[in-house]
């Protein structure tokens, strides 16, 4: 158990710690039996937005004469010193006191807690874990919300009233989670760490010599990232990646699926070392169900080198090689008492003897007609609809518009017949990407596959661009 125990809350002008600015400081520290409270308004520097004003109830005229951040640096600094920093989504208030202190030339480093994490840890059967649902929970008494030191003081009261009221095994086990260290690698700078974002987004490793070691993606880019170097280094893999990372990057995302197309386009670029998955697939193919001299549909393999399989009509599954396309296509037959002479994927000694499969009653004997043709043929359709792949369902290109989760940011990933031409932030980069679209990327399995899920689901807006492209293009 950390001696000094400093519970902190800030408000802000915003959501974004390097834009917005800091407006109050609220710290309860609690030191033994010694209990200190300590707040300050401070001068941002800048316009509070008409939403905070109203929500905190700190106005400019309230900040005015309040001093500026880098006339209490000193002080704070002395305050943060030798404590464990505890506050309510602990990243937001620690982001925030961290690049104050950066732009005045100060560095902050601290071990940080945050109860939102915890009160997860210790309710897990509870949805809500917000400061009002910690109130209402809990019992505890707000004297004011949204504001620093009332807010510090709220999380005061409910750590004093875990401690009193979890059995200590339990609690000290849900710290000791929180606070379990990464094991930061050699070659890294510890600060590093501390920038990376809890958003969504990719992350690059790079070892020595630029080299690309692994690329990987999450909603939660800290947590993530961070637990790749845990101590205890249970995946061998993350052990190797901690000993070999000389750098590491991260892009961020307005989601998930801006995450997921990212990743899989950049892991087929660079090749990471550390990357099996979502390779590129040199030899990706699909069955095509093809008419045949007789009329029938019959099972054609296609390549995607070959065939755009974006606009491609009767197309099923996705695979990464002649012999996994055959093999789905072989369990399908026996599993559905197909022919497979009928299919193509045997050959008998003569016509109009039965297959092997016939023979030990496994086939229907469409290859001796006792199956009418159009029934073989209605059969396999049926059997093949859950490796169907979609045709491009719209007229042109389409902007498919993610929204982070608080709607701070929105991304258009700008797609035609399953391609990701790429994700953009304005207007002008939209076009830019329709624009360049002759170059367009060729038809990925994984993109596609990320693409259907998010549109199935209804995770995107569709914003149809064709007529504004053509419209464009004929000016």
């Amino acid at each position: 158990m950390h001696n000094k125990l400093i519970f902190i809350d800030l408000e802000t002008t915003g959501a974004n710690p390097v834009a917005d600015r800091i407006t109050e400081i609220g710290i309860v520290e609690v030191d033994g039996d010694q209990v200190t409270r300590w707040s300050t308004l401070v001068n941002s520097q800048v316009p509070i937005p008409p939403f905070i004003q109203g929500l905190t109830g700190i106005t400019d005229a309230m900040v005015k004469d309040a001093p500026v951040f880098a006339a209490l640096a000193q002080e704070l600094y002395a305050r943060l010193q030798g404590g464990l920093f505890i506050a309510h989504n602990a990243r937001f208030d620690y982001g925030f006191l961290r690049n104050a202190f950066k732009e005045i030339g100060m560095s902050l480093r601290a071990e940080v807690l945050c109860t939102v994490k915890l009160s997860r840890k210790l309710f897990p059967e509870e949805s809500r874990h917000n400061l009002d649902a910690l109130i209402s929970r809990h019992q505890l008494v707000a004297d004011g919300r949204h504001r620093a030191l009332a807010d510090a003081d709220l999380l005061w009261q409910f750590w004093s009233k875990m401690t009193a009221q979890i059995e200590p095994d339990r609690f000290n086990e849900a710290l000791t989670q929180q606070l379990r260290r990464s094991s930061v690698p050699t070659h890294l700078a510890p600060e590093v760490l501390d920038d990376i974002p809890d958003t969504a987004g990719v992350y690059l490793f790079y070892g020595e010599n630029g080299a690309v070691l692994y690329v990987g993606k999450s909603i939660h880019l800290r947590e993530r990232v961070l637990s790749h170097f845990n101590a205890d280094h249970r995946v061998y893999k993350d052990m190797r990646i901690s000993h070999e990372i000389h750098r590491l990057e991260w892009r961020e995302t307005a989601g998930e699926i801006g995450a997921l197309l990212l990743e899989a386009q950049l892991v087929k670029d660079l090749q990471p070392i550390h990357n099996r998955m979502l390779r590129r697939q040199r030899d990706l193919c699909a069955w095509q169900l093809q008419a045949s001299s007789d009329g029938v549909l019959r099972p054609v393999l296609v390549y995607a080198g070959d065939e755009d399989f974006g606009r491609a009509e009767r197309l099923y599954g996705l695979f990464s090689s002649k012999r996994k396309a055959e093999e789905a296509l072989r369990e399908i037959a026996e599993s559905q008492e197909l022919c497979l002479v009928t299919l193509g994927l045997e050959n008998r000694a003569s016509a109009g003897k039965p297959c092997f499969a016939h023979q030990l009653r496994r086939c229907r004997g469409a290859c001796v007609g006792n199956e009418p043709a159009a029934l073989h043929q209605a059969r396999l359709e049926a059997a093949l609809v859950s490796l169907k792949v979609s045709a491009w369902p719209y007229v042109g290109p389409v902007g498919l518009v993610e929204s982070s989760a608080h709607g701070e940011r929105s991304d258009v990933h700008v797609v035609h017949n399953w391609c990701w031409l790429g994700t953009a932030r304005s207007e002008e980069e939209v076009w830019t990407l329709l624009s360049e679209s002759e170059t367009r990327p060729s038809f990925d399995a994984d993109t596609y596959k990320i693409l259907i899920r998010a549109l199935t689901k209804g995770q995107l807006k569709v914003r149809h661009l064709a007529n504004a492209a053509v419209a464009d293009a004929a000016a």
